[in-house]
């Protein structure tokens, strides 16, 4: 991993800034589901990874409880990274189509996947002030991206969240529309692709399909050049 991207990850993972994120994930990682009762949770924010050479970003909301936070790895654990990376192994952006944990040996091809909230809150529902607090992260993240060309922006939420921050980076007026498969350009030429999200949820009622989100990943890869 790059020396400033490690440094990053580092301040990240020791951030303590929202009080009641640092109480819920404690909460999280040690009342624990059933199935996961004799685990050890990783119980601490959530870096984004792939590397700086990554012209394609993958962008959530936040860990989820018994997935990121649980493992330590963005889309890792859960159903709906599950099925994020079976698509992605399909368009040859992951070497595996299974994220299981920080030791797995996964693989990404000019990606990098992060989350706008480096931990879980209760409901997935985060305070404006939890989100301006992890929105230095995320804007860090980015810049550091020298060659990134595309952030692909997993449900309506993380689009909605992205975009506040660009359309108040670059005062942006005018309305926004989410539409899974839409593209917008930044005025840094940045290119915004917005996808449903793959939450079991979508999954099921098709509003989400693996055909879908392979087609998405494809034009995300013609897009970003890679």
């Amino acid at each position: 991993m790059d020396i400033r991207l490690n440094e990053l990850n580092k301040t990240i993972v020791n951030c303590k800034k929202c009080p009641r994120l640092v109480k819920f994930v404690k909460k999280v990682s040690t009342e624990k589901r059933k199935q996961n009762i004799h685990e050890i949770y990783w119980g601490k924010p959530v870096p984004g990874f792939g590397n700086l050479e990554s012209k394609l970003a993958i962008i959530g909301l936040a860990p989820a409880a018994h997935g990121g936070t649980r493992t330590g790895r963005a889309f890792t654990g859960d159903k709906s990274g599950d099925f994020l990376f079976r698509c992605l192994y399909e368009v040859g952006i992951s070497n595996s189509p299974f994220s299981k944990n920080l030791n797995d040996n996964l693989e990404l091809k000019s990606t990098y996947i992060t989350n706008i909230l480096k931990c879980v809150p209760p409901e997935d529902k985060p305070l404006s002030n939890e989100i301006s607090n992890c929105s230095k992260f995320f804007d860090e993240e980015i810049l550091s991206l020298k060659r990134l060309k595309v952030i692909v922006t997993l449900g309506k939420v993380a689009y909605d969240n992205c975009m506040k921050l660009y359309k108040q980076k670059f005062n942006i007026k005018h309305k926004m529309i989410f539409k899974h498969g839409k593209t917008q350009v930044l005025p840094n030429g940045l290119i915004i692709l917005s996808s449903y999200h793959p939450s079991p949820r979508n999954v099921n009622t098709k509003l989400i399909s693996n055909k879908m989100m392979i087609t998405l990943f494809k034009k995300a890869k013609k897009l970003a050049k890679f």
